[in-house]
């Protein structure tokens, strides 16, 4: 962190108002993304251009933002309301904004954008499936995410359940995050119940999906401790193809579900609960909903589909990571 903090939070705090000041830019970060910030006058110059539906959306969700963003810089996560209300703030208020734009654009319902709460849900599902996914990253880079509330249980400091020595307690507490983020897995399936635009749609449930494979692929995994946990691309690109509908997206969640279930240790602490939310899950979702087959394309079809669909990934994976060094440089 480059930017001393009495210049940084009165920066959070007004960082909506720059949208409207087409000269404002910061050029004192030393972060590798500072050039957002230097350039940010063609941010603004955009913005500016958008209707003004649009520009009051935008500009409520950067105030918002940006006061939950200057909160949670002198202060760790320390329960689990805090960790919900951390997660709000730099995910759950992307989901509301989204939402009141699909719905201002009249590309949806206005439901959707009125209902705040499944909105902000979908946003904690994605973020904290990340933070637990990042864990050894986070620790090396020196930054703290897990709720004290939690993992205080298994362990003196957070920094302890990287030790070899401690894999099993920190597996367990592992196993308890995931088991609270699955409870966002029925608001998720509601929202994308209300969609009825195909592109928003597969806008929505493809992070979804991705995350929840990304859960299955954690859970009660050593290997969050040691190194880096990541779905297949292959894995990756069928989601991505799949993912167009609601029975394939129930189907899909099953899939995953039914595998976390499978690999619930009766030993563990948080099983019960593990087991009880899996359960819910499955209800929700078609136990026998089965994916559009593609049997019938011809391979040339199949080939092109393929091929179109891992340079999707790859877009995706590129404007994930532009995404993350725009908020590491907001935050700076």
């Amino acid at each position: 962190m480059t930017i001393a903090l009495e210049t940084k939070i009165p920066m959070l705090h007004d960082f909506h108002t720059y949208l409207y000041q087409p000269e404002w830019r910061y050029v004192e970060s030393k972060e590798k993304d500072r050039q957002v910030l230097e350039d940010f006058p063609t941010i603004s110059l955009e913005f500016r251009s958008l209707a003004k539906n649009y520009q009051d959306v935008i500009t409520d969700i950067c105030h918002k933002m940006g006061v939950g963003m200057a909160e949670f810089l002198e202060k760790k996560v320390e329960t689990l309301q805090e960790w919900d209300k951390y997660c709000h703030y730099v995910a759950g208020l992307v989901g509301i904004g989204l939402s009141r734009l699909f719905s201002a654009s009249e590309l949806e319902d206005p439901v959707v954008g009125q209902d705040a709460e499944l909105s902000n849900s979908m946003g904690l599902f994605l973020q904290k499936t990340n933070i637990i996914r990042d864990y050894l990253e986070d620790q090396l880079e020196g930054r703290e995410f897990w709720p004290r509330e939690v993992w205080s249980k298994y362990a003196k400091k957070l920094s302890d359940l990287a030790k070899p020595e401690n894999i099993d307690m920190a597996v367990q507490c592992m196993n308890e995050l995931v088991t609270n983020a699955l409870h966002h897995v029925p608001d998720v399936l509601t929202y994308l119940s209300r969609l009825k635009n195909q592109s928003v749609f597969n806008f929505c449930a493809i992070p979804q999906m991705m995350a929840i494979a990304t859960l299955a692929a954690c859970y009660n995994n050593q290997q969050v401790f040691k190194g880096v946990v990541k779905i297949r691309k292959g894995q990756a690109v069928t989601v991505m193809m799949d993912a167009t509908n609601m029975q394939a997206v129930k189907a899909i969640i099953y899939q995953y579900a039914d595998e976390i279930y499978q690999k619930i240790p009766l030993s563990n602490p948080s099983s019960k609960k593990t087991q009880r939310i899996i359960l819910c899950i499955r209800n929700l979702s078609l136990p026998n909903g089965t994916l559009i087959s593609r049997n019938h394309f011809s391979p040339v079809y199949l080939s092109c589909a393929m091929l179109l669909a891992a340079l999707s990934w790859q877009y995706l994976s590129a404007m994930s990571q532009a995404s993350d060094e725009y908020v590491q440089a907001s935050e700076n």
